[in-house]
C-alpha cells in the first residue's frame, strides 16, 4: 500500500509568449538539472491554475503574465520517483524583466524563438512545445 508521499503531485507550467518567442531558464537541482525549463510548480491548497502561473512566474522569474490559457493535461512519471499530473498553460508576457533569485531553482532567463530553442529541454518543456505546435492536449503516461 502506497503512502502519502507515493501520489503524484498536480504542478502547472506556463510557456509565456513576448514578441513571438517564449521565455526558458536554465534548471538547478534535484531533476532536470541542466535542461531549460518555464516558471511553474506545484498547485497550493485551495489555489486555482491561473493564480499558481501567476505566482509561480512572479516567484522565479519577477515578471507578471496575462491572458493565461490552457494548453495541456499530462500524467508524467519521467524523473522517478516523482509522479506528477502536468497543466500545461500558455500566457503572455505582462511587464518586467526576467531575474535570477538565487533561492531559486532555475535562471538565467532568455527569450528564446520556438525555432530555435535551447537544450535539452524539461520534460515538461517539451510537451508543452508539442501541444501548442501540434494541438493536442493530452498526454498519458510520459
Amino acid at each position: 500500500m502506497a503512502d502519502e508521499n507515493d501520489r503524484p503531485k498536480v504542478g502547472v507550467g506556463v510557456l509565456i509568449f513576448k514578441d513571438g518567442k517564449v521565455l526558458l531558464g536554465k534548471r538547478n537541482g534535484k531533476h532536470g538539472d541542466g535542461e531549460y525549463a518555464f516558471t511553474g510548480g506545484h498547485v497550493e491548497y485551495m489555489e486555482g491554475f491561473e493564480e499558481c502561473a501567476k505566482r509561480e512566474t512572479l516567484e522565479e522569474a519577477g515578471i507578471k503574465i496575462k491572458n493565461v490559457k490552457f494548453s495541456c493535461l499530462a500524467n508524467v512519471s519521467y524523473y522517478p520517483p516523482r509522479h506528477e499530473i502536468y497543466i500545461g498553460l500558455i500566457a503572455d508576457w505582462e511587464e518586467g524583466v526576467p531575474q535570477t533569485f538565487p533561492d531559486e531553482r532555475i535562471g538565467d532567463w532568455n527569450w528564446y524563438d520556438l525555432n530555435n530553442l535551447p537544450s535539452p529541454l524539461f520534460k515538461f518543456v517539451q510537451l508543452s512545445i508539442d501541444a501548442y505546435k501540434s494541438g493536442k492536449n493530452y498526454y498519458d503516461k510520459e
